[in-house]
């Protein structure tokens, strides 16, 4: 049985416990946190996740999905909040697709307890990686109890965006690292249930609040509650550094969010409570050192949020990771070397596709021409499903990669360009004559 060790105990470690030990290996797992299931995910920190389908098919392998069914919330469409309160609706994809509003600290204690479930696997909380020996593929932790160095025959770091293993991996000769941090950090507020304890928005929906350079989002909860994440410039006129005071936040969301304030009775209260927190994208390579240490999830490529693809990404780098593994007969020097370059052009892809994301949701979904973009993309593919898939629809509904993914999105929105400067569109998108000049276009595009 070989012995592996797996650094970090959060969405994605958790789950690659379980895939091991699947696989019949001894694995220990050696997280900093104290046991969740003890102590709780701190709030005021956690967007929620919308788990989608790549997420999903990683559960379903190990048979986890109808367990986190069981508290998962359908998010059939978005609800776009205006100013004035008006409403408008897009469906994400078609009839019935969703994704589904998950709690973060809610899953990460299922996994972690499915994790243990299986008599090969051990958890160590309260564990600090203090050092990695990345050659042997070993890593020294620090404890209350003293120092204790792993005795694995390999090392997976799921540790996280600011991975402890990943930085002894920087110091490697030609090891390449890129760090951004975004100009928008978010800070994280709550809608609680009603009176009657239900929601006091729409249910299944994910709802926006867009406003150009800044957006409030709110997914709903099984309590009757919705958490929401306000994405907001650090710096400048309109942004944290300048809501100084509690009045001064109060009277920047009765300007920018009235319906949402309204809903909040202890606004003053969470707005004081909880931390600005920033966002980074992380992109590096190569991922592995032979086949003794490989890095995966955010320690490989953290990304923005905007796509709700973190969470699916690195639950499909475990699903991915193991069909390597089985097709190599479980050899890790050929398994790492293979799996790091297969997802590497994904998980750029997907960084890149999560910022596209960010300014469709904070700019474009309030403006009438991106709802009629979708709406004729939408009957197109309806009426020629073979031939158009969405770009979301693509991320989201299916396991197309994500680098495929990106460019077919880049080549439909040079096509829809042409679309959208025909004359009287916005009274003709429905008309065959339309929908013909997207199959001439499209084939032209594929000639």
């Amino acid at each position: 049985m070989k012995h592996v060790t797996v650094v970090g105990a959060g969405l994605v470690g958790s789950l690659w416990s379980i895939y091991l030990a699947q696989r019949g290996y001894r694995v220990e797992v050696f997280e900093r946190r104290a046991d969740p299931r003890k102590k709780g995910i701190a709030e005021g920190r956690s967007i929620n996740l919308a788990l989608s389908d790549r997420g999903w098919a990683a559960l379903e392998k190990v048979g986890m999905a109808d367990a986190v069914r069981q508290s998962a919330i359908p998010m059939y469409r978005r609800v776009m909040h205006a100013v004035d309160g008006a409403l408008s609706f897009q469906p994400y994809g078609k009839e019935n697709q969703a994704i589904y509003s998950v709690s973060r600290g809610g899953l990460n204690r299922l996994l972690v307890e499915a994790a243990e479930a299986h008599p090969q696997v051990t958890v160590h909380f309260g564990h600090r990686c203090v050092d990695a020996d990345v050659e042997r593929g070993r890593a020294t932790f620090e404890s209350a109890e003293g120092t204790q160095d792993s005795n694995g025959e390999a090392l997976f770091a799921t540790d996280g965006a600011f991975s402890q293993v990943r930085a002894k991996m920087q110091r490697r000769d030609r090891f390449n690292y890129e760090q951004e941090y975004i100009d928008h950090g978010y800070k994280e507020l709550h809608i609680p249930p009603g009176a009657d304890g239900r929601h006091q928005l729409e249910r299944e929906a994910l709802h926006i609040w867009p406003r150009g350079q800044h957006m409030l989002i709110a997914l709903p909860n099984p309590d009757g509650s919705f958490t929401c994440t306000l994405f907001f410039p650090m710096e400048g006129a309109e942004s944290f550094e300048a809501l100084q005071t509690v009045e001064a936040a109060r009277a920047f969301f009765a300007a920018q969010f009235r319906d949402a304030l309204d809903l909040m009775p202890d606004f003053e209260a969470q707005w004081a409570a909880n931390p600005v927190a920033s966002l980074v994208i992380i992109r590096c390579s190569p991922w592995n050192v032979g086949g003794k240490t490989v890095l995966f999830g955010d320690a490989s490529h953290a990304i923005v949020p905007f796509y709700g693809q973190g969470m699916n990404s690195g639950f499909e780098d475990c699903r991915v990771f193991d069909a390597v593994l089985e097709a190599h007969g479980d050899d890790f020097e050929n398994a790492f070397a293979e799996f790091a370059q297969k997802r590497k052009p994904d998980a750029d892809a997907i960084a890149e596709l999560a910022m596209r994301n960010f300014v469709e949701m904070r700019d474009l979904t309030a403006q009438p021409e991106f709802l009629l973009q979708k709406k004729i993309e939408a009957r197109f593919s309806a009426l020629h499903p073979g031939q158009w898939m969405p770009l979301y629809s693509q991320v989201t509904f299916s396991h197309i990669p994500y680098a495929e993914a990106l460019a077919a999105g880049k080549r439909q929105d040079a096509l829809m360009a042409q679309i959208l400067a025909r004359p009287n569109i916005a009274e003709n998108w429905e008309s065959e004559e339309v929908m013909a000049e997207m199959r001439r276009l499209l084939e032209a595009t594929r000639a």
